[in-house]
Order: structure tokens, then C-alpha cells, then sequence
């Protein structure tokens, strides 16, 4: 009875399953097999194409980039997005028109994104004319460690809306009457704050941070439309790097090298996870 109660279930989701395990799981199985082999013969060479990355330095640099580009990404755009829907969300229909405002940078294609990167960050842009003006040296923003922070801006203005429209939601789901009754019992805001809207937010907090997470690796299209192949050092991400490996076919590197990028993000979401079920209970 049990098996015939769950069949229409397990139907609805199976072609689905089949999708997902023939385009994803078995290319992934296979590329983790490519990892212990050599390019063009197959032979079987066990860890060496992992010891060759983490001894390559193109690999440890953009290893490095990209760590640090997510962690000082996240937190910020967490942290701004949350308290910009905190506000839109006191103003309540009010802060709706604004909430769309805020999406239109996901909605503007990456050509023309990119096309705002040279407008203002060029030698000849906008941004160094205003400095001339001022009587100030101009500065080559993509060719010096001014690139990074470039990045990290362009991130954070893309998705910003994108988040408070998630955090959003989750204030909406808490319910008025918990901050009514809090301030009968003379909480302030502060209070409300920590001990109502935080603790109601953490469901919200594990996919808001993994959808970002997942993000901020799409930033690589604007870097390697404005600067190429190979853009200034600090901005020179795993992306550039497997961009780069593709075009010299090296596989097994790229092989190996997707492989421990995928285990990361995967402890990540499962520490996440953990801490998300720990404060559930």
C-alpha cells in the first residue's frame, strides 16, 4: 500500500531525476575519472594531476582571488541587502516601486554591463576626467589592484536586489503580533531585532548565502570581457584559470582542478546546513 501511495509521487519526479543524473551526475563522474588520468593517453596516474595544481601558481593565485572575493563579498552584500530590506520593509507598500528599482541590474545584459565598466573605469573615463578636473593624478583602475575592488562593486550592485527581495520575503513570513507582543512587554527595537527578526530569519540565511555563493562565480563574464584572458593578478579567478587550461587542453588539470572546487563548495553548504539545523533546534 505504502509503494502504491508514493508511485504518483516518484513518477513526478523521475523524469526529472533521469535529467539531472544523465546531464549532471555522469559528466561529473566522468570528469572526476579524467582527474586521475593524462589528457590524450587515459592513462591511469592516480593523485599527480592534484599535486600538479596545488603546485601550479597560476592555480594557487586564483585560488587566493577567489577566496577572498567571496569572503569579503558575501558578508557585505548579506549584511547591505538585510538592511536595505529593513528598511523597504518598515516603509511596507511604499518601498515595493523601490524594491524593482533595485532588481534592474539583474536585468541589464552583461555586454551592457561591461559597457559601463569602460564608460567609467577606463583611462578615459568618467571617473578619471572627474579626477583630472580635481587636479588629481588619473588612474588605470583595471591594470593596477584597484581591478579587484572594480569586481567586488560590480558583484555587489548586480545582486543586491536580487537579496533584499529574498530577505524580504522572509520578514514578511514573520508574523506582526511577535513584535506586538514584544512591545506590550516593553522590548525596543534592538530587541525586537535580535530576539524576533533574527532568530525567524535563519531559514532564509542558508539560500540566501548558497544563491550567492552560486552568483558570484557568474562575475567572471564582465572580468573577462573587459580584461581578457589575462587581466591584473588580483582579479585572476579560478574562471580565468579553467578559461585558460580549456583553450590549451589541458584537461586533466582542469579536471582535477574541478573536482576540489566542487568538494569546497560542497563542505561549505554542508557547514552551512549544519549551523542553519543546529539553530533550529
Amino acid at each position: 500500500m505504502n509503494m502504491r501511495k508514493q508511485a504518483p509521487g516518484i513518477l513526478f519526479i523521475l523524469p526529472s531525476f533521469l535529467g539531472v543524473f544523465i546531464f549532471v551526475l555522469l559528466p561529473f563522474l566522468d570528469v572526476v575519472r579524467r582527474s586521475f588520468t593524462e589528457t590524450f593517453s587515459g592513462k591511469f596516474i592516480g593523485l599527480k594531476n592534484y599535486a600538479d595544481i596545488f603546485h601550479n601558481t597560476a592555480f594557487r593565485l586564483a585560488a587566493f582571488n577567489t577566496l577572498r572575493f567571496l569572503g569579503l563579498c558575501i558578508p557585505l552584500l548579506l549584511l547591505l541587502s538585510l538592511f536595505l530590506a529593513l528598511l523597504l520593509h518598515r516603509k511596507g507598500t511604499r518601498g515595493q516601486g523601490i524594491k524593482s528599482i533595485f532588481l534592474l541590474p539583474m536585468a541589464i545584459p552583461v555586454a551592457s554591463v561591461v559597457l559601463l565598466w569602460k564608460i567609467f573605469f577606463q583611462s578615459q573615463g568618467l571617473i578619471n576626467g572627474m579626477l583630472h578636473l580635481l587636479g588629481i593624478s588619473q588612474v588605470n583602475w583595471m591594470n593596477t589592484k584597484a581591478a579587484f575592488w572594480v569586481l567586488v562593486i560590480s558583484y555587489i550592485w548586480r545582486n543586491l536586489g536580487y537579496d533584499v527581495v529574498l530577505w524580504t520575503a522572509g520578514l514578511a513570513s514573520i508574523p506582526e503580533t511577535l513584535y506586538e507582543a514584544a512591545k506590550v512587554d516593553g522590548a525596543g527595537s534592538w530587541q525586537c531585532f535580535w530576539k524576533i527578526t533574527v532568530p525567524n530569519l535563519l531559514p532564509s540565511v542558508f539560500t540566501i548565502v548558497v544563491l550567492s555563493v552560486l552568483n558570484a562565480f557568474k562575475v567572471f563574464r564582465e572580468a573577462y570581457l573587459v580584461a581578457g584572458d589575462y587581466p591584473h593578478e588580483s582579479m585572476y579567478l579560478l574562471q580565468h584559470l579553467f578559461n585558460n587550461w580549456y583553450r590549451d587542453l589541458s584537461v586533466d588539470k582542469m579536471a582535477a582542478a574541478a573536482v576540489v572546487n566542487s568538494v569546497i563548495i560542497f563542505i561549505l553548504i554542508l557547514f552551512l546546513k549544519r549551523i542553519w539545523d543546529t539553530k533550529e533546534e
